[in-house]
């Protein structure tokens, strides 16, 4: 499993449950990696989609333990445990993590590949990755050349998680 991800300088990704920046390279990006592939989500990055819609063209997983999407096109998954059981559908090189930051937090350990967006700017920020570059199992295999749109300065970035965990019985069962 991946993630895909855009942070500013100091790893921000939001606030007030909308994205920092919204950069058409990125979108671009974002939809180049996703598209065809599973997504799984929290229900706070659902509702802060175009309409509080599901992505097309992905097959959408809201990972929430007390809300329920009444949406035929989305799966509704509780625990990890429901998670591990319905990621064996899927090639673990065709499913990414977007977000949000609770949901980033829970399933990075279990993530191989990075995919981030780093922004050279910053904004105010209530919602953050942890940072990467501090983290000594996440390795930076990937640095992109510089991107400027609308005065904005980012780069694609890919990581490594040299210690990948896998979902197994102790995990499970929380």
């Amino acid at each position: 499993m991946n993630f895909i991800v855009a942070v500013d300088k100091n790893w921000g990704i939001g606030e007030n449950g909308e994205l920092l920046f919204r950069l058409r390279g990125d979108m671009r990006y974002f939809k180049m990696l996703t598209e065809g592939k599973a997504v799984i989500m929290g229900i706070n990055t659902l509702r802060s989609l175009p309409g509080s819609k599901p992505l097309k063209n992905r097959k959408n997983i809201v990972l929430s333990s007390r809300y329920y999407v009444k949406d035929e096109s989305v799966t509704c998954i509780k625990s990890l445990s429901e998670l591990s059981k319905e990621l064996k559908k899927y090639d673990p090189e065709d499913v990414f993590v977007i977000g949000g930051a609770k949901v980033y937090d829970l399933l990075l350990p279990y993530c191989e590949y990075g995919f981030v967006t780093k922004i050279n700017s910053s904004k105010p920020a209530d919602r953050f990755l942890k940072n990467l570059d501090t983290l000594e199992n996440w390795k930076n295999i990937s640095a992109g050349e510089s991107i400027e749109e609308n005065g904005i300065n980012y780069s694609f970035n890919i990581y490594k998680n040299e210690k990948v965990k896998t979902f197994d019985e102790n995990i499970l069962e929380k």
